[in-house]
Order: C-alpha cells, then structure tokens, then sequence
C-alpha cells in the first residue's frame, strides 16, 4: 500500500540505537512527518535490507540508516533505491566510526547529516521541494529559531 504522506524510515543496524533513532522519530513529528523504525544489518541481514527497501518502493520515503562502527547499511542502502539516504552514525566517545559514513564508493550519494535534530530538518527540506505543508513547517521552524537568538541577545545585552 502506498503512502502519499511524507515519511521517514529510520533503518537502524542494531538495537542498540533506538534511543538515538527515537530522538529523530521526535524531531521529525516538528514537521509533521511520520516515522517508521526498522532494524536490519548489510552485514549480517542484507535481505532483510533489501524486502525493508521492496516494501516502500511506491511510497514517498527518505531513508535515514543509522550505523555506527563499520557503516555500511547507508552505502547499501542507497545503492539499492532511488529514495533519498541520510547517514546519521550516532556519535559516542569515538568519532572516529564517523569515517565509515565519509566516503562512498562513486555512485553512492548517502548524505552524512549529524544530530537528531538536524536530520530530521533535511528530510523535511526534501519533502519541501515538493509538499506546501512540510514546506510552511521548515519556514516555521526557521523561524522560531531565529526569534531564540535574538531573545537570547536581548536577554544578554
């Protein structure tokens, strides 16, 4: 069945990320854009990946695949649909994992965009280039946080 509301599928390698997958899960309702949480590995599970990818051919998604370590579930991932791919590694005491989402081999465009927060604002600004709704949300958004820093420099002055 496909979906003509804007959603997020947050692809996660492992459990042990969502908590961090909940955090974009909640930014992304700012936007008015629904999530669905999922977990499978490239490495362990790939395919289990690619039905995960098969069963939102028809619908309006961007995936965000969150990996730490050796990140290959957002290569894989975006090499197996035309959606858009943002990598999003929950970064811990060791940045070094983020290297993994860095470089991809040609043909692979994952896009790297850290923090819950921040993910959730480039897959609403792709649903803006084509949903008015989503689009009025980013302004909003922009917005209230433009009026934080300025009340802030008030507040300092």
């Amino acid at each position: 069945m496909s979906t003509r509301n804007p959603k997020a599928v947050i692809l996660m390698g492992s459990k042990a990320d969502l908590d961090f997958c909940k955090q974009i899960a909640e930014k992304l309702k700012l936007f008015s854009i629904e999530s669905d949480l999922r977990i499978a590995s490239a490495h362990k599970t790939p395919e289990h990946v690619l039905n995960i990818l098969k069963s939102y051919e028809e619908d309006r998604v961007v995936f965000i695949t969150v990996a730490g370590r050796s990140n290959a579930l957002s290569g894989f991932v975006d090499a197996n649909t035309d959606k858009p791919v943002i990598a999003a590694p929950p970064i811990k005491d060791n940045w070094i994992d983020l290297f993994s989402s860095i470089r991809m081999p040609s043909g692979v465009a994952s896009m790297l965009v850290l923090e819950a927060e921040n993910v959730a604002l480039a897959v609403a600004k792709i649903f803006a280039l084509s949903d008015e709704r989503v689009r009025r949300a980013v302004i909003d958004y922009q917005k209230r946080k433009k009026e934080e820093i300025l009340k802030s420099d008030e507040e300092v002055k």
